[in-house]
């Protein structure tokens, strides 16, 4: 029997930055649906398909046909979009002043692990000196509690499985990973120095519908339909602990309502948030198979640079405060997302 996610405990005021992005659009639509005021901020880069983020803002009822850098979009349900870049710091300070937000989720962020590697200015601009700007938007006008998303990509080299949250963070091998550990090393000075009621998340491998094109699950669904060889890396021999993003978003709803303490000090906590139970990889291509019925052809190649052979989430601490426990299992959330990806591309 699923449990129900609980609901916030009152209205609340909330700005999601990346409400274009996957994780940002399921956030929005999850808060909106509880009636509480949405604000969303996203650039619509190009990195993947526009077209994709305009559908997915068009579900949250905005319809930007011409973005206009700076302009606020009236959506359904209490949701206003902002077109904006956090890259433009007075700005976004201007727009939380205005807005005063009591709840900032950061879920902007440059993606992709080997996009880091031929592209490595847009990380250090989207993942640093963005989220750099949320943080000084937060100490000049404060919030009850930031959440920001960080990665499991973090965990870099280490080998002790499953990853707890202490475990050492200090080589990861891609510039994603750099990125993102920079990130959390930002908000643990800005916390010290001006009690910023701070948590990060450090995502594992979500997926589900309306998902990026780039991740692998979404390729494979691709090549698999079109009649392409999928490259499988490392000759198979990987696992990653895939979460569907309902588990995700019900985790971070669960989150919102247990800040780190602001009195006397605010501290910086950092949770891992994932379904920690680890799928081999030919095990989930099976499963997209299955529900594409279609099989896959397969190249195995080597371990690509910049990959990490096995994740695997120790989510004890978000489970003891906030009751945290996923619900989908790997079967339901690949079926869900064929039923959307089918639908989307019109794939009978």
């Amino acid at each position: 029997m699923s449990i129900l996610p609980p609901k916030l405990n009152s209205f609340m005021k909330v700005l999601v930055t990346g409400a274009a992005g996957f994780i940002g659009f399921h956030m929005c639509s999850a808060l909106m649906a509880e009636g509480h005021e949405v604000h969303g901020l996203d650039n619509v880069n190009a990195y993947y398909n526009q077209s994709l983020k305009l559908a997915r803002l068009n579900i949250l009822g905005t319809n930007p046909v011409d973005l206009v850098p700076g302009t606020a979009y009236e959506g359904k349900a209490g949701f206003t979009f902002y077109y904006q870049d956090l890259l433009e710091s007075e700005a976004f300070n201007t727009l939380v002043s205005e807005i005063r937000p009591e709840i900032i989720i950061h879920l902007a962020a440059q993606a992709g692990v080997r996009h880091s590697i031929r592209h490595p200015q847009s990380f250090i601009d989207s993942n640093i000196q963005g989220f750099f700007n949320v943080l000084e938007a937060c100490r000049n006008y404060p919030v009850r509690h930031l959440i920001y998303a960080s990665s499991s990509s973090v965990y870099g080299t280490n080998t002790e499985i499953p990853f707890k949250e202490s475990a050492q963070t200090d080589h990861p091998i891609s510039l994603y990973g750099a990125t993102k550990k920079a990130g959390e090393v930002l908000a643990h000075s800005y916390v010290e120095l001006y009690k910023i009621p701070a948590t990060g998340l450090r995502f594992f491998t979500v997926y589900g519908p309306w998902g990026r094109p780039d991740m692998a699950y979404y390729k494979f669904a691709n090549q698999i339909i079109n009649g392409d060889t999928i490259e499988v890396y490392n000759q198979g021999d990987m696992s990653r602990d895939f979460t569907y993003v309902d588990d995700i978003i019900n985790g971070i709803k669960a989150l919102i309502q247990f800040p780190p303490s602001s009195s006397p000090g605010a501290s910086h906590r950092i949770l891992n948030i994932g379904r920690s139970s680890p799928v081999s990889l030919l095990a989930f291509i099976e499963t997209l198979e299955k529900y594409l019925e279609r099989k896959a052809m397969k190249e195995f190649l080597p371990l690509q640079q910049g990959d990490i052979p096995s994740t695997w989430a120790d989510t004890n601490a978000l489970q003891e405060l906030t009751g945290y426990a996923p619900t989908t299992d790997l079967d339901e959330g690949i079926r869900k997302f064929v039923e959307w990806y089918k639908s989307y591309h019109r794939i009978s």
